[in-house]
């Protein structure tokens, strides 16, 4: 097999995550101070929710990757 084909899906999958998690992280830590904007959301930060929630899938999508890569790689496959 070529080395792209045995790339993880799981390990872009993760970096995407992580890097849409941390944008709306930081959106939300940057409109905390705005009260009104989270009206409609009963005064919670969802921006900052959904990010730290999308951080989080992030990190264990790639970090699935790297133990499917540790596991090959201790196998000799």
């Amino acid at each position: 097999m070529s080395g792209s084909a045995e790339m993880d899906l799981r390990f872009p999958i993760g970096l995407l995550f992580l890097l849409l998690g941390a944008i709306l992280t930081v959106f939300g830590v940057m409109t905390n101070t705005d009260p009104a904007m989270y009206l409609p959301s009963a005064g919670v930060n969802i921006n900052l929710v959904w990010g730290i929630v999308l951080i989080g899938f992030g990190l264990v999508m790639t970090g699935l990757a790297l133990r499917a890569t540790m596991r090959r790689t201790r196998r000799g496959v």
